[in-house]
């Protein structure tokens, strides 16, 4: 169960205008929430390199090493790689960019003559860090640029018949961290390194083959062997987590919380109480009191002394 963003924003800002301290805004409380979230996230790692190295117990519930990797399963996700044929050699598999989940959609009437229309509901800042996909008519579409919060046509005016719906829909460019490869989705193609592969090149009992394939994983590319393998790759990786967003309405003269548009943390609930503190150690500095900035710091180092020994 993901950690609700209102809870979170209301539980922070009760503590920091307790004695009218300041104020978190909305969009600090986002970023920071953000970033909050990103560092977590990012310890996991660490965590289980160091439960490897220690005596693990037995209980159902205390075992420190499943805990971390069930907090990791959130993120797990499975998709194909893209092949890519390079006419000099060398071709390649491209890894998932996003896990498929849309993070913004656009809709456009278009009309009879034109080739440039503003954004509305998604920004260009939006677009520059998401994959862009596009159809006309709920088929794809690919000439196209979008350039200072303008969405251009840029093969000209598309004809207009009775109604001609051109869709932007934004993924997340979220991909992590690569875990398995699969060929067929039943054979798990094995990681080596450059010279590991010239040493299984040097004899035809080592090299490899469609029954034992093998792979390089260079900037973000599968360069798998043998090269016949071109189709029905897939992988298993983290994505990043999403961004925070705790949105609003402010026709009232003051702040609503809006859920159908807001963005809860996707950590596990048992962070909740990390996540509240860490975001007050960074508001403290936003509005300037060290009091919290203090209090919040030593109660993160005292639970993190607990968990780790």
């Amino acid at each position: 169960m993901a950690i609700n963003v209102d809870k979170v924003y209301k539980t922070v800002l009760l503590i920091t205008n307790k004695e009218q301290r300041g104020y978190l805004t909305p969009d600090e409380f986002n970023k920071i929430a953000t970033q909050v979230q990103l560092e977590i996230f990012e310890t996991y790692f660490e965590t289980l390199n160091q439960q490897m190295r220690v005596p693990q117990n037995e209980s159902e519930y205390g075992d420190r090493y499943k805990t971390v990797q069930e907090k990791l399963e959130i993120f797990r996700e499975y998709g194909p790689a893209t092949y890519v044929n390079v006419a000099t050699g060398n071709d390649y598999f491209t890894t998932p960019t996003s896990s498929g989940v849309a993070s913004g959609t656009q809709l456009f009437s278009s009309t009879n003559g034109q080739t440039a229309y503003p954004l509305t509901t998604i920004t260009q800042s939006n677009v520059e860090e998401s994959s862009v996909v596009v159809t006309v008519n709920n088929v794809a579409y690919t000439n196209f640029n979008i350039t200072g919060g303008i969405f251009n046509l840029t093969a000209g005016a598309i004809a207009t018949g009775t109604v001609n719906n051109i869709q932007i829909i934004l993924y997340p460019q979220n991909f992590y961290k690569l875990g398995t490869v699969l060929f067929n989705d039943e054979k798990q193609i094995q990681f080596v390194q450059r010279n590991e592969l010239a040493q299984m090149n040097m004899s035809t009992l080592t090299k490899p083959s469609e029954v034992f394939p093998v792979y390089l994983y260079e900037d973000y590319k599968l360069i798998i062997f043998p090269q016949t393998i071109t189709k029905n790759v897939n992988v298993t990786y983290l994505r990043t987590p999403n961004n925070v967003k705790w949105n609003f309405s402010s026709a009232t003269g003051y702040y609503v919380y809006n859920p159908t548009t807001s963005v809860d943390f996707d950590l596990d609930v048992s962070e909740t109480t990390t996540v509240i503190l860490e975001i007050l150690k960074y508001s403290g500095i936003t509005i300037k009191d060290p009091m919290i900035v203090q209090a919040a710091s030593q109660e993160l180092a005292a639970n993190e002394i607990n968990e780790r020994n």
